[in-house]
């Protein structure tokens, strides 16, 4: 593959900043992994549960429109309710990177983001199987493509984003490259640096890197490289 005209980014002072970076972003993922668990097994069964016996209770109803119409209304909102739930789990965490792999997951993120910037076309080029990334691999290589993703929406001219994971079996890769204008200074001015850091943070924790710049055919560049013998849990 050839090499983006990138730059690694600026790395924290020493390693013990960074080593604590990475230490607290896996500790993050952990809490949100734990939470979403919670709402799905707590929230979402007894959600799931009420609106079986809504159902069975409206079954028994008179015949009445106004009992009806005030019925069809509880059971609407706790679909959204419901809906809601799912929402935020999937928010806190993406399961499918759980039981599907990082293959599904940055599948489904590149189809999300497609369906909702029209104007952005979004496109995924993966492997035929999933690597054998450990977990906290697989988060960092998620959280690089949604951060890739959601710069592009943030400066303005890009038209067209490609995610590409690659392995060539020493390392991964995740690169996100579009077509707009490049990194100028307009360009930095919007970017979420703080994003940016905690993958670099991400990076560094597992051995790897992580760079941002130009792309060899215009446009911006951004790409974490992990080395698969320093594979973290």
């Amino acid at each position: 593959m050839t090499e983006p005209a990138t730059a690694p980014l600026d790395t924290p002072r020493n390693d013990d900043l960074a080593e604590l970076l990475g230490h607290m972003t896996s500790r993050w993922d952990d809490e949100r992994r734990q939470l979403a668990r919670q709402l799905h097994d707590s929230l979402g069964s007894s959600m799931t549960a009420l609106s079986m016996h809504l159902g069975l209770l409206a079954k028994k109803l008179p015949d009445d429109k106004a009992v009806q119409d005030r019925s069809a209304q509880m059971k609407q909102l706790l679909m959204n309710i419901i809906n809601t739930n799912r929402d935020m789990q999937l928010a806190l965490w993406n399961d499918k990177l759980e039981f599907l792999g990082v293959k599904a997951a940055i599948a489904e993120a590149v189809g999300e983001f497609d369906q909702a910037n029209a104007g952005i076309a979004a496109r995924a080029s993966l492997p035929d199987d999933d690597g054998a990334y450990s977990g906290a691999q697989n988060v960092a290589l998620l959280r690089c493509a949604e951060e890739g993703l959601q710069n592009v929406v943030r400066h303005a001219g890009a038209t067209c984003v490609d995610v590409i994971l690659d392995d060539d079996g020493d390392q991964v890769m995740l690169t996100v490259v579009d077509n707009g204008a490049g990194p100028g200074d307009a360009h930095l001015g919007m970017l979420d640096r703080h994003g940016l850091r905690m993958l670099l943070a991400r990076a560094r924790h597992l051995g790897g890197t992580l760079a941002f710049g130009a792309a060899p055919e215009g446009g911006a560049m951004l790409r974490m490289t992990l080395p698969l013998a320093a594979q973290s849990t």
